[in-house]
């Protein structure tokens, strides 16, 4: 089987395959052929799938996909311009949370819904570590303190604050977050800081639809890239690095109304 096929009874020759593939790798040699693969370019193909998401009769089948298996969109369960405001708006970073840890099978659908996040070329570098032990969560926030402890030595800084606070009982580092998610890739993939942080966004925002609480934890990722103790305590993978770490778990307080931010400052050409 090649890379792609068409199902010719139902294919409509309409040519938006060939029009939305992003490698311009699929042409219409005339309005009423089929389309096909220019010869020689399968390689070049990046398995984006819009090319099978846009036949509106669904006679495109890849190699590598499925149109019967390809979830169709609903537009009726889209929400309005109204509605996404107001989502996103109202996200709040959380930095107070309950005891109660976040249920695996909640975890796995925050994933579920950062893996459709766009990375460059489709290349879908992401590999995520989920911290689940509150303690251990705990044991990261202090070797970040440790990290800003030794910097402190060479420059004093407005860590200083945080490393007494931490001294005197107070977790500024994790916010006492039950749980710890690092989004990690390989450190050589030039495009893998960007696709992390888009896909951690993501993430953000769909622990916000379930009625989660997430923060960005930036302390600890710039120590988990500086501090060796830190960076052998997270063992990722040979050749990995941390992009980006998130605290989640159980907001403990409801937020009620919508801070005012800056308006948008935009120039029009």
């Amino acid at each position: 089987m090649g890379l792609l096929t068409i199902e010719e009874s139902i294919c409509g020759r309409d040519g938006t395959c060939a029009k939305v593939c992003p490698a311009n790798i699929i042409e219409q040699k005339a309005p009423d052929a089929y389309p096909t693969i220019i010869e020689g370019s399968e390689t070049l193909c990046i398995k984006c799938g819009h090319c099978l998401a846009v036949c509106p009769s669904g006679a495109l089948k890849l190699s590598f996909m499925d149109p019967k298996t390809a979830p169709v969109v609903k537009p009726g369960m889209l929400p309005d311009i109204q509605a996404v405001q107001l989502f996103f708006a109202s996200r709040r970073s959380i930095r107070n949370y309950t005891r109660v840890p976040v249920e695996k099978e909640q975890l796995e659908m925050l994933f579920q819904v950062a893996r459709y996040a766009p990375s460059g070329h489709n290349g879908q570098p992401l590999n995520w570590l989920v911290i689940n032990d509150k303690n251990e969560v705990n044991r990261l926030a202090g070797l970040t303190i440790d990290w800003m402890r030794s910097m402190l030595r060479k420059n004093p800084s407005g860590m200083q604050r945080l490393v007494d606070d931490w001294d005197n009982g107070i977790d500024r580092i994790c916010r006492g977050a039950p749980q710890l998610i690092i989004a990690h890739s390989k450190k050589a993939a030039h495009l893998s800081q960007t696709d992390c942080t888009i896909a951690l966004t993501y993430l953000e925002l769909a622990a916000h639809a379930m009625g989660l609480g997430a923060c960005w934890a930036g302390f600890l990722n710039a120590a988990a890239n500086n501090y060796p103790a830190l960076t052998e305590a997270l063992n990722l993978p040979e050749g990995h690095q941390c992009f980006g770490a998130m605290m989640i778990g159980h907001p403990q307080y409801r937020f009620r109304r919508i801070p005012l931010r800056k308006k948008p400052i935009v120039t029009w050409r």
